[in-house]
């Protein structure tokens, strides 16, 4: 008996189906790739957006430390052009990106409302933050040319990142700085009558601060000035000394701490390790002794060195049981200081000066709790 061989040779059906999924496979190695490099594109956007956001902070931040600041207008053209600088630098797609006026927006943050914070623009002498736009789309630096996806009749995509970088200039507080050095804060409290009065040009200006020498002279540069030394406290035996550390607070350290600032350790006498105000804007200070003749070389020896003071509205107690309600901190510089004869004839003046700071804590807006305060370095929010 002989058999057939039933086994049907191949047909044409299977050619087909191989021709088809190959053309599947074809599309989707070509949308894999040209994805990717989308990808790729998107993270040299945001690149881009970042380093130009930074770039344009910075030069915000830096105008406020410019005697005598530059107007607005001035300074966000500086902003501008620091941006487009830097997001040119940062190659996307192999080109570099050009951005237009509307694609940088300046604004004010409040930096304690985290993701919920959004731009204001009320008043342009207090913006504080920069927001950049990078795009590769049809109206600003051409599409984004793809590859594969040609054979699809998809030629090009578009794509665009965002960044906001900001600075806080609204400190409610300090805590230890993270390289672990000191805080530039002095251990001598203001009363907020006579700040309130230099604010508002009430007090003298008799004295000049030459940025270019370093030194103090007589005469008028235009910023007020008032006396930090002696203080009618209302508080007998305590001339506006607090205790910011150790309560067995001496002469030696008030002297360390006028020259070289508040210790970390220092930090760790106060509620959680910082300095700064509780929800209702008020922060308590024991008072030391006094001011001794014996720390005048240290007050002498920071002149037009930009520190950080503390500002009170009252004091109860005398001596050292003095309490100080503390409701803000000023950024100052000592212009002279003068600890012989007779106390009439004392004095330690200062005027306002810019001071930025690592270990700031930001503050809410809506609550003015320091002046001339500026964090150290601008930072990306969002």
């Amino acid at each position: 008996m002989k058999f057939r061989n039933k086994r049907r040779r191949p047909t044409g059906a299977i050619i087909v189906l191989t021709a088809i999924l190959m053309v599947v496979l074809f599309a989707m190695v070509a949308f894999s790739v040209d994805i990717g490099y989308m990808m790729l594109v998107r993270t040299q956007l945001q690149t881009s957006a970042d380093s130009a956001a930074l770039a344009a902070a910075g030069e915000l931040l830096d105008s406020h430390f410019i005697e005598p600041e530059p107007t607005v207008a001035i300074t966000q053209a500086k902003a501008k052009a620091s941006a487009r600088l830097f997001a040119g630098n940062n190659r996307v797609g192999n080109i570099s990106c050009a951005l237009a006026d509307a694609d940088i927006t300046f604004g004010r943050l409040d930096l304690t409302a985290g993701r919920a914070a959004v731009l204001t623009f009320v008043d342009p002498a207090t913006f504080n933050a920069a927001q950049v736009r990078v795009r590769r789309t049809a109206e600003q630096n051409g599409e984004v040319s793809l590859f594969f996806a040609r054979a699809l009749g998809i030629h090009s995509g578009s794509s665009q990142a965002v960044a906001t970088a900001a600075f806080s200039d609204n400190m409610q507080g300090f805590k230890p700085p993270s390289d672990g050095k000191n805080l530039p804060i002095l251990p001598l409290a203001l009363d907020k009558p006579t700040w309130d009065a230099l604010q508002d040009r009430q007090t003298g200006d008799h004295w000049t601060w030459n940025d270019d020498t370093k030194k103090a002279s007589s005469g008028s540069d235009g910023v007020f000035e008032a006396s930090l030394y002696p203080l009618g406290t209302g508080s007998s035996g305590n001339r506006g000394t607090v205790d910011v550390g150790s309560p067995n607070n001496s002469t030696a350290d008030l002297s360390r701490q006028i020259r070289d600032g508040i210790s970390p350790h220092d930090l760790t006498y106060l509620p959680g390790g910082k300095l700064q105000l509780s929800e209702g804007g008020t922060l308590h200070l024991n008072g030391d002794t006094g001011m001794s003749a014996g720390i005048k070389d240290d007050l002498a020896a920071i002149i037009g060195q930009p520190r950080i003071i503390p500002i009170y509205t009252t004091v109860s107690g005398n001596g050292n049981r003095a309490q100080y309600t503390i409701v803000g901190f000023a950024g100052v510089r000592i212009m002279a200081v003068n600890m012989k004869g007779n106390p009439s004839d004392r004095y330690v003046t200062i005027q306002p000066a810019n001071i930025s700071i690592e270990g700031g804590i930001p503050g809410p807006d809506g609550e003015e709790t320091s002046y001339y305060i500026y964090s150290k370095h601008v930072w990306l929010v969002r």
